[in-house]
């Protein structure tokens, strides 16, 4: 099991490291994050919602994502409010009280089930724990940590991150604050993020080896070349977007942003540079803008009106490309209907008028599915009549359609509503669609790009070089190759 001092240590990246260093050796590899809380989520084969980061994990091991490698997935949405995915499927929205003292043992046995199925089906599980194991106001409610780690009989390596500063304060901090049956379990440590000299580093470890009593098993250098999706959003403040002089897509980070990589593949396209763009900040000049998926819609759709970003949108549309995904998609809509307040408190709101679709919330169970679309070909995607893309759907809403025309003929999945056979909507330089990995599609971002590159002038590049499916191979393998250059992995064996 790797567990962290902190969040965002670097625990996701050693699972994903270890799962392609066993899965090389011949090993059938799972990865396992018994809860998970993000908004970064995927919809697995199974029709199961998991967090992203353990889909990253399962294709280093070379698996299928499943949802027993994510058991639990708390969804924040507001007022301390998160929905409580359970085995893929939501099992409702609950606070933190209700679920830690009314819920906690059905919980503690979903996650005992998927850890059972797992021990069956693979030679090895690599655990992921969550936050820090040290948090001691909660060490009795704990289900991400040591509960998990005495639940598998798993012994622990502890990584830690120097880039934030105070790394062997946060070391000796968590081994001096767990109980000693706990930091028994605990027989490896790794030091992430470093990028200084290591022989000025080499004294600080041998003092903390005593310390502790355990070993550093190694220092992790900081690799930017690294090219892997964030875990959070909080990871979106430190993540650094390529920057182009050329053209600039404007993604709106909107306050409760949800499965923002989406927007990963277009940072690897040539000639284009992500601008993220707060709220409270300005558009700015950039050639278009992407509206992502949220965990409130309504929420976010008043943030954004109240910002004056509506309007600024609205005015920008006539001129370059506004695409919205999933919970920006309805943004985009004339109007989003909650007459039963399932979406936020506020009620039914006005969206901003872009796309002649209306969607509601009333009444409708979440749909979570995985889907294939043929795309109609309309406006700058007319290049693109006849082909076919993938994505996946997580979206609680559906939509109809008014004046616009749909983007694409659903061949499998929901699309804007059940049955409908039609997904997301097209006016003019605006459009929308539910398929989260709209971009992950080659063809479909390269027509989107080539469009900007007409549009200002440049060269458009055609269906040659996806650089984003490549270099996210290579990151992974060189991940691997990183944690073996540079840690004691004769601790495992």
């Amino acid at each position: 099991m790797i567990q962290g001092t902190s969040s965002n240590a670097g625990k996701s990246v050693a699972v994903a490291a270890l799962c392609r260093i066993f899965s090389k050796r011949g090993y059938r590899v799972a990865p396992f994050k018994s809860q998970n809380m993000s908004l970064n989520s995927y919809t697995t084969h199974e029709n199961a919602e998991i967090a992203m980061a353990q889909v990253l994990q399962a294709e280093a091991a070379g698996v299928e994502p499943s949802y027993n490698m994510n058991p639990i997935l708390l969804k924040p949405k507001e007022d301390f409010i998160s929905q409580v995915i359970v085995h893929g499927k939501p099992a409702g929205d609950m606070n933190f009280y209700h679920y830690q003292n009314n819920f906690r043992e059905e919980a503690l046995k979903a996650i005992k089930t998927s850890l059972k199925v797992l021990k069956r089906d693979y030679d090895v599980i690599v655990i992921e724990g969550a936050g820090s194991p040290a948090e001691i106001n909660m060490l009795d409610k704990d289900l991400a940590n040591m509960q998990i780690a005495k639940m598998a009989n798993a012994d622990v390596i502890l990584v830690a991150d120097i880039d934030r500063g105070g790394v062997f304060a946060s070391i000796a901090g968590t081994f001096s604050l767990l109980p000693e049956e706990d930091r028994d379990r605990i027989k490896g440590i790794i030091i992430n993020k470093f990028r200084g000299n290591l022989d000025i580093l080499m004294p600080g470890i041998r003092q903390i080896e005593e310390i502790v009593g355990v070993p550093v098993l190694g220092v992790l250098p900081y690799d930017e070349s690294l090219k892997l999706p964030e875990e959070d959003s909080a990871s979106l403040t430190e993540h650094k977007y390529a920057k182009n002089e050329k053209i600039t897509v404007g993604v709106m980070r909107l306050p409760r942003i949800s499965n923002f990589t989406d927007i990963d593949p277009l940072e690897y396209e040539p000639d284009i540079g992500i601008k993220l763009i707060e709220v409270g900040g300005s558009v700015g000049d950039v050639d278009a803008i992407i509206i992502p998926g949220t965990r409130n819609t309504i929420s976010d759709l008043l943030a954004l009106q109240e910002a004056g970003f509506a309007d600024e949108i609205s005015s920008l549309s006539r001129e370059i490309p506004v695409f919205g995904i999933c919970g920006g998609y309805q943004m985009l809509g004339n109007k989003i209907i909650d007459r039963s307040m399932k979406e936020s408190k506020h009620g039914s709101v006005e969206g901003m008028g872009l796309l002649d679709v209306s969607t509601s919330f009333d009444d409708v169970d979440k749909i979570i599915t995985q889907s294939l679309g043929e795309s109609l070909g309309g406006g700058l995607f007319r290049s693109l009549k006849g082909d076919n893309v993938k994505g996946y759907e997580l979206h609680e809403g559906v939509t109809v359609l008014k004046g616009s025309k749909p983007l694409f003929k659903v061949l499998e999945g929901c699309g804007n509503f059940p049955n409908s056979g039609y997904d997301g909507a097209i006016n003019g330089l605006t459009s929308g669609t539910y398929f989260h990995g709209i971009f992950h599609n080659f063809h479909f971002r390269r027509v989107f790009t080539d469009y900007l590159r007409n549009s200002k002038g440049f060269e458009p590049l055609g269906f040659t070089n996806d650089t984003f499916k490549d270099l996210r191979q290579f990151s992974i393998d060189r991940l691997a190759e990183i944690f073996e250059e540079n840690v004691d992995l004769s601790i495992l064996e």
